[in-house]
């Protein structure tokens, strides 16, 4: 699922949380799991931690960089804040932008453990 990013900026995070908390339960109900991309290219820094706490608290398997079609898209920098402030059952899929070996690495090394990359290089 992408985050509603009108919710995020309008500030009404309880709104964001709930429909998380709702796709979450409904797809581990069905033994599936649940990526949440937040699109870091729009967010503030305040904004992405509170969105990493909010996916922790929801019970989302996965926060996710990028659909890899805003503006810009994954950084290590973003990897890095997003490790710092998800809980232990909460995973990081780096997407967008990653078009090398090297920055594939990077991401990893930061913190993320899935790598979005369909235009993956050598």
């Amino acid at each position: 699922m992408v985050i509603n990013i009108n919710y995020v900026k309008s500030q009404r995070y309880d709104d964001v949380y709930n429909e998380i908390k709702l796709i979450a339960d409904t797809v581990h109900a069905k033994g599936a799991i649940l990526k949440v991309i937040i699109e870091t290219c729009a967010l503030t820094e305040d904004e992405k931690i509170r969105l990493c706490r909010i996916v922790t608290d929801a019970h989302a398997d996965f926060i996710k960089t990028s659909t890899g079609f805003g503006s810009a898209g994954a950084t290590a920098e973003d990897v890095r804040l997003m490790k710092e402030n998800i809980g232990p059952d909460v995973r990081i899929k780096a997407a967008g932008g990653i078009r090398t070996v090297d920055s594939a690495r990077e991401m990893l090394d930061n913190g993320a453990v899935r790598i979005g990359a369909s235009k993956l290089g050598t």
